[in-house]
């Protein structure tokens, strides 16, 4: 199972405490300001922007904060200029760790994803160094025990999804990344909850981290999406649950 899993459960389950809700807004809106500008502000014909829409609604950003930002994109290009950057890194046992930043100013962001990998006892990489561990896809993460497994089989395979896989106490279902749409909408119509749905980079192998390294993987990757300027982290690791509970 991938970290990406993990991660997003993980996520999902400090949701309701989470007191930085100003500071994801803010980066949804940047996604959503950029993915209008770079394709158009109709997300009928525009796949990205129709993604960053949906993901700013699961996370109950305001109607009125998603068209200013729809608005901003398409208002002729005046304000910030933000740039997309990837930064390839190294965590806690060699773990492999992709960090989708959007910024302003591409110095300032580099100084600030490296210098968080350093005091974090990771490592910034070289471009390339850890990509091809990651491929794109659809990732749709359901808790195990809200479902009923025949159920959501059916609903996830008939949609085309090209997988369904279990660990412990979570389905990942997987897409090709044109299908996730169509997927989810079919886990919807379902009337099947789920933890998170998204386009993700998931890791083709994992690292299975112990106790110590997990609590150390776990403070980088708080650090990295603690960033104003990192929208996305994804990460090949695996942690049990009995870690899991006993980091909590």
């Amino acid at each position: 199972m991938s970290g990406h899993s993990k991660w997003s459960s993980i996520k999902h389950k400090k949701g309701a405490a989470d007191t930085k809700r100003g500071k994801l807004f803010s980066k949804l809106s940047r996604a959503i300001t950029v993915a209008a500008k770079e394709g158009g502000g109709d997300p009928a014909g525009n796949a990205t922007l129709a993604t960053a829409i949906q993901k700013a609604k699961d996370n109950s950003m305001p109607k009125d904060n998603i068209e200013r930002a729809i608005a901003k994109g398409t208002g002729g290009g005046d304000g910030e200029s933000y740039e997309t950057i990837t930064y390839e890194g190294y965590g806690p046992a060699g773990v492999a760790v992709l960090v989708e930043a959007m910024t302003d100013n591409r110095n300032r962001t580099a100084s600030d994803v490296r210098n968080i990998f350093n005091k974090t006892g990771g490592k910034l990489g070289e471009t390339g160094s850890v990509a091809w561990l990651f491929e794109r896809k659809g990732s749709i993460v359901v808790d195990a025990g809200k479902v009923d497994e025949d159920e959501l089989m059916t609903a996830a395979i008939d949609a085309g999804a090209e997988d369904v896989n279990q660990d412990e106490g979570t389905y990942e279902i997987v897409t090709d990344p044109a299908d996730f749409m169509t997927v989810r909408q079919a886990i919807d119509d379902a009337g099947i909850a789920y933890e998170s749905a998204e386009l993700a980079m998931l890791p083709k192998t994992t690292v299975k981290l112990e106790q110590s390294d997990a609590k150390k993987m776990m403070r980088l990757m708080d650090a990295l999406e603690d960033n104003d300027d990192v929208q996305e982290v994804h990460a090949n690791f695996d942690i049990s649950e009995e870690v899991l509970e006993a980091l909590a």
